[in-house]
């Protein structure tokens, strides 16, 4: 029996979408298609996303979308509170 673990421990993916160079924004994938999750779990799973998305990205352009991004996943659960 082969036991296989993931690198990734939660169920979102973040990614940059973008057409042009100003309209970059991030996008989120469920990788498991959970359906029962709570709101406060699925933002809490947005933010873990964005930040591992954060370490890989490269260009400047890409960064500053997900920092964006961060800071209104992290306004939006404090609000939740």
């Amino acid at each position: 029996m082969n036991i296989v673990i993931s690198e990734v421990s939660s169920n979102i993916m973040a990614k940059i979408c973008s057409h042009n160079n100003r309209n970059r924004k991030v996008t989120f994938v469920d990788a498991f298609h959970n359906i029962c999750i709570s709101k406060k779990d699925i933002l809490s799973s947005q933010l873990e996303a964005c930040e591992r998305l954060l370490k890989c990205s490269i260009d400047e352009a890409d960064k500053k979308a997900i920092e964006k991004e961060i800071s209104e996943l992290k306004m939006t659960l404090d609000l939740m509170y």
